[in-house]
């Protein structure tokens, strides 16, 4: 539910700032903040250098990659029902990538889950596929398969590198990281900003909701669980989104979506109802 909230807050400062300046305000003004809590609590922090690296990767991945794809593609007219359609690939991709490289067992209940799930999604944003069709070029397609690769490499790289790190200070460098990324996109930017109630809204919304408290709690879950669990729950953030939008800004919400929610929330409850496992290493 927290990560969804990340499309409403983009789209209410959108209008206001351009995509790379917005995510890099965003990253600095979040950084400080993680710093504190590092320093209040007393967190460990990384001894090596090649842990701080793979935080930096991590991160690179996990906030430039993906929210970079995302707010690039959308801001150049991508329409928000296709983008999370292609988005939607990311539990795929991530449990492909988790059996060979994190040795998760992933059993028949789980892939069918994903279908089920891709069945339901397809659904949820179906209404919304004719809307703004202008925006679907090779181009903004491709930034959002980037985007959906970079997240499903981070979602892994995090759980098999970086997942026994101390929370603030992991994260905080990941935002370092993330600004290698759009620091230099932003630069080709003009850095004009109307700073407006709604931008400040949705900048503070985004900082302390968003880049901490859901990011906090997606690191969390990468350490406890299984990545490929943990990426099944994205398949939520559409939903949750339709639903916000119809109370927030009075979108549709009929009932081919409701019934899509329905199968998106009976997939879960498939994926989850048995443990994926880990592989033994051969005797």
């Amino acid at each position: 539910m927290l990560w969804s909230t990340g499309f409403i807050g983009s789209k209410l400062g959108a209008p206001y700032i351009e995509p790379f300046v917005f995510l890099s305000i965003r990253f600095l003004c979040v950084i400080p903040v993680l710093l504190v809590f590092a320093l209040l609590t007393r967190a460990r922090w990384p001894g090596s250098g090649r842990d701080i690296g793979h935080c930096l990767v991590a991160g690179m991945l996990i906030h430039g990659v993906y929210l970079g794809g995302i707010f690039f593609a959308i801001d150049r007219g991508m329409p928000a029902g296709i983008a999370a359609l292609v988005l939607g690939l990311q539990p795929l991709l991530t449990a492909l990538l988790a059996g060979p490289l994190l040795q998760e067992r992933i059993g028949a209940r789980h892939w069918l889950g994903l279908a089920v799930g891709g069945c339901g999604l397809a659904l949820v944003v179906l209404p919304q596929l004719g809307v703004a069709a202008s925006g679907l070029t090779l181009v903004n397609a491709l930034v959002c398969l980037l985007a959906v690769i970079g997240m499903a490499f981070g979602t892994v790289y995090q759980k098999k590198y970086a997942g026994g790190l101390d929370l603030m200070p992991a994260t905080s460098l990941q935002y370092v990281g993330a600004l290698l990324i759009t620091l230099p996109l932003a630069a080709g930017e003009s850095w004009r900003i109307e700073w407006s109630a709604e931008l400040i809204i949705a900048l503070t919304w985004l900082v302390l909701v968003l880049s901490i408290g859901a990011i906090l709690l997606l690191m969390v879950l990468i350490r406890r669980g299984s990545a490929a669990r943990v990426a099944s729950l994205f398949y939520l953030v559409p939903v949750a989104a339709a639903i916000e939008s119809y109370f927030l800004f009075g979108e549709t919400l009929g009932p081919v979506q409701i019934a899509g929610s329905a199968l998106v929330v009976g997939a879960l409850l498939m994926i989850r109802e048995r443990r994926i496992g880990t592989r033994r290493p051969p005797a």
